[in-house]
């Protein structure tokens, strides 16, 4: 079932496997889909929804067992000292320089990873869903810059099931366990963004090749929650010509 390969994964990634797999397999069933999708070598992303504060050890657990460990992105300022900081540069988390005027420069490190050989994972919303039915919102455009300055693979993925053991923004902070849930993740076949290289990375095209990519993701959650996605993603930028990309909303962020 698992691809798990012999590539070096590193003292502190290992570390927080050893901690972390554990109680996530007591505690959760699995039900894993598209792990031959999952680059054997080079550098890729994963583009992922966000609908519950496990996302991240979810989808970690997932992609750790084929062998090609994720890295994360996080606010640079989290890197800069204690044990938080240790941990992230250990298991070689993605800083994202906010603070840099240069949109492109802000991923700077996640385009070094991908050259480099390493996944990196983006969740494009941003944020986790706000979304009354737990559907993905519309994405910020820091994954298909990323992906358009490296031609890397982007790997959709949709994942379900933690979302009803920690729910997004519930009123009561409170972890619901029991009955045993199914953490459900599908990886699916790269998006094609071929009729994006080549050109200026203008906010409309970074908006349309952002849109492919969360028309996939949603797709692929609308095959393991085993319903329909709505049509109209909230925010979804819509298009008013027929011979060009969708032309981006007045509140468009580049990060």
């Amino acid at each position: 079932m698992f691809r798990v390969s012999g590539r070096r994964i590193g003292f502190w990634y290992r570390t927080a496997a050893v901690l972390c797999k554990p109680p996530l397999v007591v505690l959760f069933k699995r039900d894993w889909h598209g792990m031959e999708h999952i680059p054997a070598d080079g550098g890729f992303i994963t583009a992922i929804n966000h609908n519950s504060y496990l996302d991240p050890l979810s989808y970690a657990h997932f992609q750790y067992n084929t062998g090609r460990v994720p890295r994360f992105l996080a606010k640079a300022a989290l890197f800069r000292g204690g044990f938080m900081g240790t941990m992230l540069r250990g298991t070689g988390q993605i800083p994202v320089y906010r603070e840099s005027t240069d949109a492109a420069n802000a991923f700077r490190a996640a385009v070094d990873a991908i050259n480099k050989g390493e996944c990196v994972a983006f969740y494009p919303e941003g944020t986790l869903t706000r979304d009354p039915d737990m559907w993905p919102m519309r994405g910020k455009t820091g994954a298909a810059r990323v992906a358009l300055l490296t031609k890397a693979p982007v790997i959709p993925v949709a994942q379900w099931g933690a979302n009803e053991a920690v729910p997004p923004y519930a009123k009561e902070k409170r972890v619901r366990l029991f009955p045993r849930k199914t953490l459900k993740v599908l990886a699916g076949p790269p998006v094609d963004l071929s009729g994006f290289y080549g050109q200026e990375p203008t906010a409309e095209v970074l908006r349309a090749a952002t849109d492919v990519i969360m028309d996939a993701i949603t797709d692929l959650l609308s095959e393991v929650r085993g319903e329909p996605a709505p049509v109209h993603r909230p925010g979804r930028a819509i298009s008013t010509s027929t011979d060009g990309p969708p032309l981006p909303l007045a509140d468009e962020e580049s990060k």
